[in-house]
């Protein structure tokens, strides 16, 4: 009989992990490159606006297709359970590999705030110290994300309320032409900094009662994320401008050194350096879930199925990707990972809306306006993405096509 993991998150230690990963990434990533491509501060707002649309469609997906399939895997489990195991692969092939861009983009961060001169250094450091953590224990991780979460929002409530006191009088944040493309675009590279309530999801086996938990967790950690990102955006708009968010390599810093908070920029520093630091967390406890389940499946090897009989959680996986994750951040770049991150995480939820379209008229609309939603924020991404993206997705089905025809081949 496989070995299940233990079941020991609540509602509250779901929101926390959904919350710190998402609000490591929003805030210190992702705000920056969408300004850039939006153009102006009215066009941000609109794509924070239209990314939240589509985020909230797919959290409610994911949502319902929890509560009925309380397994880790997330979307790789329900596309297998509702419309077939190539889509359910697909989904899981292609969140692994978004994902683990992700994480590297996470550690990279840590390192350019802490130590720009070692960043990669730092990075591979990081990766190493939160897959020990992410070995001991899922409670232990959640524990973790509560005090990062406290943190980082402490750190925020700073940052806006100095951008706020000292902003230069007169700004408009909603000045300027909107570009229809160029929205587009920033909510596509925004969506990057949503996708963090997928860990809710993906936790579906270590949840307490999943059909209660996970039905309220994941609206509320999407709601609370969005709320604090509507704030800081505003905030820094005010007092930077977007010609200048756009290319600061650290606005949030940079904003309270225009309001004339300079003292604030160490708290800021370290904030960043602790927000990226529980995103990472997060994403590498997702990853590892979803290989568990391919692996589980045999579309992945058995060895990276086994649960460790003492701490409850699939260690093997962990170091796995653990490993890929610290290659990753030793060679990689920070803003080309967002593009293609959030290329393969919206391909990963276009498969999560399709399943959920499955489930009855009731539930088609909102699956129907969130799978239109994902096509069209990952077609606007910049095309290095898009086509980066679709060529490993190409290369998922090759494998799929490979496994598939090999002896002892996976489950139909």
């Amino acid at each position: 009989m496989t070995a299940r993991l233990r079941r020991s998150l609540g509602v509250f230690d779901a929101v926390v992990i959904g919350l710190g990963a998402m609000v490591g990434a929003g805030i210190f990533v992702a705000l920056g490159p969408a300004t850039g491509a939006a153009g102006t501060s009215a066009g941000l707002l609109t794509a924070l606006g239209i990314a939240a649309v589509v985020a909230y469609c797919n959290a409610m997906a994911s949502a319902r297709l929890a509560a009925l399939y309380p397994e880790s895997g997330g979307t790789y489990v329900y596309g297998r359970e509702r419309l077939g195991p190539f889509w359910g692969y697909l989904a899981g092939w292609a969140f692994t590999v978004g994902k683990t861009a992700s994480c590297a983009a996470m550690a990279l961060t840590v390192g350019t705030y802490l130590w720009p001169e070692r960043a990669h250094a730092v990075a591979v450091a990081a990766v190493v110290a939160l897959t020990a953590v992410n070995y001991r224990g899922v409670q232990k991780s959640a524990l973790l994300a509560r005090v990062i979460v406290a943190g980082v929002l402490a750190v925020l409530a700073a940052v806006v309320a100095a951008s706020f006191a000292g902003a230069p009088g007169g700004r408009s944040v909603l000045a300027g032409e909107v570009s229809p493309g160029g929205v587009l675009q920033a909510a596509g590279l925004l969506f990057f900094a949503f996708a963090g309530y997928a860990r809710i999801a993906t936790l579906g086996e270590e949840v307490r009662d999943p059909a209660r938990t996970i039905p309220r967790a994941v609206p509320l950690a999407l709601g609370l994320a969005l709320g604090v990102y509507a704030l800081v955006a505003v905030a820094v708009l005010v007092t930077l401008g977007p010609l200048a968010l756009a290319h600061s390599p650290a606005p949030l810093a940079d904003a309270v050194r225009a309001a004339d908070a300079s003292w604030l920029v160490p708290v800021v520093t370290v904030g960043a350096a602790v927000a990226a630091l529980g995103s990472l967390l997060s994403l590498i406890l997702g990853v590892s879930r979803t290989t568990l389940a391919m692996a589980r499946d045999g579309y992945l090897p058995g060895a990276l199925a086994v649960v460790h009989p003492r701490f409850g959680v699939p260690h093997r996986a962990e170091l796995a990707v653990g490993a890929v994750v610290a290659v990753a951040a030793a060679t990689a770049d920070v803003r080309g990972a967002i593009g293609f991150s959030s290329f393969g995480v919206l391909a990963y939820y276009g498969i999560a809306n399709a399943s959920a379209w499955t489930l009855g008229p009731r539930h088609r609309a909102l699956a129907v306006l969130g799978l239109a939603g994902c096509a069209t924020l990952a077609a606007a991404l910049p095309l290095g993405s898009v086509l980066a993206g679709a060529g490993v997705l190409a290369a998922g089905v090759v494998a799929y096509a490979v496994s598939r025809g090999r002896p002892g081949r996976p489950r139909p």
